[in-house]
């Protein structure tokens, strides 16, 4: 049963998951701190290029399954037109600012 992101519990990742589906690059961005980094499938990755490639110019979209960790780790099917659809995992490390200071993807 997949949750809808108005009802994940941590609101960062809320904002996240709904800026992902919503394709809202600049609120996005909002939610990183400046310094902030990922990897995908425990490589570190470029942001920028990552984003731009794997959600904003390939229409990713996000469905949650399940969360945990109180909201900071999510499984979710995610689908964009490169890869077409697959299980994933995702964690948030949310700072005291209330901004994502690094998150990290992969198959689950």
């Amino acid at each position: 049963m997949t949750i809808q992101p108005k009802n994940l519990s941590d609101p960062v990742v809320r904002d996240f998951v709904t800026a992902v589906n919503q394709h809202d690059r600049d609120a996005f961005m909002a939610l990183l701190t400046p310094d902030a980094t990922m990897a995908d499938d425990g490589t570190d990755r470029d942001l920028d290029d990552w984003i731009d490639r794997e959600i904003f110019s390939s229409n990713g979209h996000m469905e949650v399954d399940r969360e945990s960790d109180g909201g900071h780790a999510l499984l979710a099917r995610y689908r964009n037109d490169t890869w077409g659809e697959m299980r994933t995992r995702w964690r948030f490390d949310v700072d005291d600012n209330g901004r994502i200071r690094r998150f990290e993807t992969g198959q689950a």
